[in-house]
C-alpha cells in the first residue's frame, strides 16, 4: 500500500486529495488536511476520479472511423493521418479552414496549457474557437479593458472581507469560479463568525442564495440594469469614494455622466427588483468597512454581460475596494506566464467570415462555428480539430453543430471519450490519464484566493504505448509543420516549462522544491499591486471603456422578454458536460428536471412531476417538471451538460448514457452579449407545455 498526494483537476478549486494505492488500484480518496490551499475540504467529483481513471469506456489507444464503427490504430498512422488530412485541407483552401476548437478541459492539464499555444502557432489559422465564448469571455474582455490584460481578474478576498456580495454565482455547487475557493462552505463560516454577510441576488433561490443573509430574486437578463444603477447610486449619494485609487483612474467623471439614465426606478421596472433595495445593496457596499462584489456566470452569458462585469469593476472601484485586502485584489501566481505582459490578450484584431463577430484572445465566438462550417466561399472551415472539448453538448445550438460536422471534410479530435462531437471524427487521439501524468495548476493559480504552489506527482507510471496530452500536441505540431514544409517548433516537455517558469518566477521556486512539497508551498495571502502592475498604455486603470459607453445605448433600448426564459443550473457532482461517467456522481435523486414555479404551472395546468415540452426559437426538448419556489415567477430552469444519449450514430460510452436532455438544444445561436461576442445562455425565451398522458 502507498499513499500519495496530488490536486484533484477537475474543477477550479483544486482540491488537495489523499489517495491509497494498493495492488496498482486506488482503494481510498479523501481529502489532503495537510493542503495549504484546500484544508482537508473534498467534494464528491475528488472521489470519482478512481472511476474515471478506470472507466473501461475511456479509450486507450488511438481510433479510426471505419463505417459506422472505430477501430483501434497505432500512434504513427493516427498522427500521420491527421497531420497529413489537415495539411492537405490547409494547402486546397487556406489555412483558414482548418479550425482548432479547445474545450474547458484544457485549463485543468498543465500539459495541454503549456503546449496548445505551440500547436496552434503551427497550424497558423484564424479559425479557432474555445469554451471562453461560452463562459468568462465578458470578465477577461473587462480586465483587459480596464487593467490592460485579459488575466488581470480581480479576486474576492473571502478570507478577510466584511460583505461578499454575489450576483448569478453559486460558489456552493462550483467552488468558486473565475475565484479558486475549495471549502467555501468553511470559508463563508469564518466570514460570518467575524459580523460579516453575503447577499445573493440571482434568479434562482441557489445552494448559496439558502445559506445567504439575504437573496433578492431578478429577472434573468436585467442585472445590467441593476449594477449600473447601484453605481448610480454611489454617485447621486455622494458614496463614490475610489480613494487612492483615484490617484491612476481615469474616466470617473465620464461614469458619472453615463450611469446617470439608469436610476434604480428605471432597473426596477424590468428587473423585479425594488428601487429601494437597489438602493440598499448600493449603499451597503459602499458603507462595509470591506467589501467584494463578485458576479460569474449567470452575468457573463447574458446579452449584456460585458456591462455587468463593467459595472461590477466599477462597484469595487468606486468604493475603494479593488486593489484592497478584504476587497478584490490580484493574485501572485509562482508562475507569471499567464500574466506576463506579452499574453495581454487583444479584441477585434478579426472578425468571423459570416456574422463579422470579434475575435477576443485569438479566438472567435464559438456560436459562429457552425455557420463558418455550413456556408460556402473563401475561408470556409472544411477540417477541425478539438482538443478536449464538446463544442455539440456544450455550445449553442447543438443540434446545428451536429448535422454541420457531417458536413466537414475531416475531423480529428484530442479526447478519450466517445461523446457527441468525438463521434463524428476520423481520429480520436486519447491522452492518457489524469492520474498518470504530472500537473500543476497554471491557470487557477492565477485565480486563487490565497497565493499557493503545488505540483502533483503521478500516481501510476504510463502504460506502455501511451501518450501524454503535451506528447500528442507536439508530435501534431511538428508533423503538421512538416506536411506543409515549415520548420517543426522547439517545444520542450511540459515539466521542463514548468521548471523554468518556476525558476524565472518572484519566489525564486523550482520544480524539485515542490515535489518536496506533496501539501503544496504556502506563498501568502493576496495583497494590493496597483498601480504596478497595470499594463494600459498609460499605465492607469480606464474606468470608462469605449466599447461598455457604445453598448449603453443598445441596453437603453432593451425591452425584457416576454413570457418565460430559460436560466441554466450546476450542481455540485457535476461539471459541464464531462462529469457523467461515474455511477456515484449520477446516481441518487433525478437531477435532470426542470424546475418551474407553481403559479406558472398552474397557469399552464402543468401538474408537478409531468412529461413537459420545452421549446425555444431552435427547437424542443421533453423532460420532467419540478415544482419549486425556488425560481421566481417567469423563469424556469434546467441543468447543463446533459443530453449525451439523445443524438443518433455511433454508440456512446455506457456511462455517457445517463441520457437526460441538452440544455444547448434550447440556447439560441443567435443571441450574444453584442459587445464581446459572448454566447446568451441565460434569459432565453422558452414555452413550456404538458405533453399528453
Amino acid at each position: 500500500m502507498s499513499v500519495h498526494y496530488r490536486a484533484c483537476h477537475l474543477c477550479e478549486a483544486i482540491c488537495g486529495l489523499e489517495l491509497t494505492v494498493e495492488a496498482g488500484h486506488v482503494t481510498t480518496i479523501k481529502g489532503d488536511k495537510a493542503d495549504v490551499l484546500s484544508r482537508g475540504h473534498i467534494c464528491p467529483k475528488g472521489v470519482a476520479l478512481k472511476d474515471l481513471h478506470e472507466d473501461p469506456d475511456r479509450l486507450r489507444t488511438p481510433v479510426k472511423r471505419v463505417g459506422d464503427r472505430f477501430v483501434e490504430i497505432g500512434w504513427g498512422e493516427a498522427v500521420s493521418t491527421v497531420a497529413t488530412r489537415l495539411a492537405e485541407t490547409a494547402k486546397a483552401h487556406g489555412q483558414d479552414a482548418v479550425a482548432l476548437y479547445f474545450g474547458n478541459p484544457n485549463v485543468h492539464s498543465s500539459g495541454l496549457l503549456t503546449h496548445g499555444g505551440g500547436l496552434g502557432r503551427a497550424i497558423k489559422t484564424r479559425s479557432v474557437y474555445s469554451a471562453t465564448s461560452v463562459d468568462q469571455l465578458p470578465a477577461q474582455l473587462m480586465a483587459l479593458w480596464m487593467y490592460g490584460h485579459q488575466n488581470f481578474l480581480p479576486i474576492p478576498d473571502i478570507d478577510h472581507t466584511d460583505l461578499f456580495m454575489v450576483f448569478g454565482g453559486n460558489p456552493m455547487a462550483s467552488n468558486g469560479s473565475l475565484m479558486t475557493v475549495p471549502d467555501f462552505p468553511g470559508r463563508l463560516h469564518a466570514l460570518k463568525a467575524r459580523g460579516g454577510r453575503m447577499v445573493v441576488v440571482d434568479p434562482r433561490r441557489t445552494e448559496t442564495a439558502k445559506v445567504a443573509d439575504a437573496h433578492h430574486f431578478i429577472r434573468p437578463g436585467t442585472d445590467a440594469l441593476v449594477l449600473l444603477a447601484m453605481v448610480n447610486v454611489l454617485f447621486a449619494e455622494g458614496l463614490a469614494k475610489p480613494g487612492r485609487l483615484a490617484d491612476f483612474t481615469d474616466g470617473i467623471e465620464a461614469v458619472r455622466d453615463a450611469v446617470a439614465p439608469f436610476t434604480p426606478e428605471r432597473a426596477a421596472a424590468q428587473s423585479g427588483l425594488d428601487a429601494d433595495i437597489i438602493r440598499a445593496l448600493a449603499r451597503e457596499v459602499a458603507q462595509a468597512p470591506r467589501a467584494a462584489v463578485y458576479g460569474r456566470m449567470g452575468v457573463s452569458t447574458q446579452a449584456f454581460g460585458t456591462l455587468c462585469q463593467w459595472a461590477i469593476q466599477l462597484l469595487n472601484l468606486l468604493t475603494g475596494n479593488l486593489d484592497r485586502e478584504g476587497g478584490t485584489l490580484l493574485a501572485h501566481p509562482a508562475i507569471e506566464a499567464g500574466m506576463a505582459p506579452r499574453g495581454a490578450g487583444g479584441f477585434g484584431r478579426w472578425h468571423s467570415r459570416i456574422r463579422n463577430l470579434p475575435e477576443f484572445s485569438g479566438n472567435l465566438p464559438v456560436a459562429a462555428l457552425a455557420e463558418e462550417i455550413l456556408t460556402p466561399g473563401q475561408g470556409q472551415v472544411r477540417a477541425l480539430l478539438t482538443i478536449a472539448g464538446n463544442p455539440v453538448s456544450s455550445t449553442p445550438n447543438g443540434r446545428q453543430l451536429d448535422a454541420a460536422l457531417d458536413d466537414l471534410d475531416f475531423v480529428a479530435c484530442v479526447d478519450f471519450y466517445v461523446n457527441e462531437t468525438t463521434r463524428h471524427a476520423d481520429i480520436i487521439l486519447p491522452p492518457a490519464s489524469p492520474l498518470e501524468r504530472g500537473h500543476y495548476d497554471l491557470a487557477f493559480y492565477n485565480l486563487a484566493v490565497r497565493n499557493v504552489a503545488r505540483w502533483s506527482e503521478p500516481l501510476f507510471d504510463k502504460p506502455e504505448g501511451a501518450r501524454h496530452d503535451w506528447e500528442i500536441l507536439t508530435a501534431l505540431a511538428t508533423e503538421y509543420a512538416r506536411a506543409m514544409g515549415n520548420e517543426p517548433p522547439n517545444l520542450l516537455p511540459s515539466e521542463t516549462m514548468i521548471d523554468f517558469g518556476l525558476r524565472t518566477g518572484p519566489y525564486e521556486l523550482d520544480l524539485e522544491t515542490l515535489k518536496a512539497s506533496p501539501h503544496g508551498v504556502d506563498l501568502g495571502p493576496l495583497r494590493p499591486s496597483f498601480p504596478e502592475r497595470l499594463v494600459t498604455n498609460n499605465g492607469r486603470i480606464t474606468a470608462a471603456p469605449a466599447g461598455c459607453l457604445a453598448d449603453l445605448a443598445r441596453l437603453a433600448a432593451a425591452k425584457p422578454e416576454a413570457g418565460l426564459v430559460l436560466i441554466g443550473r450546476r450542481h455540485v457532482r457535476s461539471n459541464n458536460s464531462w462529469m457523467h461517467n461515474s455511477t456515484r456522481l449520477v446516481k441518487g435523486p433525478n437531477r435532470q428536471r426542470l424546475q418551474m414555479h407553481p403559479a406558472d404551472m398552474e397557469e399552464r395546468q402543468i401538474r408537478d412531476g409531468a412529461r413537459v415540452a420545452v421549446s425555444s426559437r431552435i427547437g424542443t426538448v421533453e423532460i420532467e417538471v419540478e415544482a419549486s419556489g425556488d425560481v421566481m415567477p417567469g423563469v424556469v430552469c434546467l441543468p447543463h451538460g446533459w443530453g449525451q444519449s439523445t443524438r443518433d450514430g455511433i454508440q456512446m460510452s455506457v456511462a455517457n448514457a445517463s441520457g437526460g436532455v441538452s440544455f444547448n438544444d434550447l440556447s439560441d445561436e443567435n443571441r450574444l452579449d453584442v459587445a464581446s461576442g459572448n454566447a446568451v445562455l441565460n434569459g432565453v425565451p422558452v414555452e413550456v407545455r404538458a405533453l399528453a398522458v
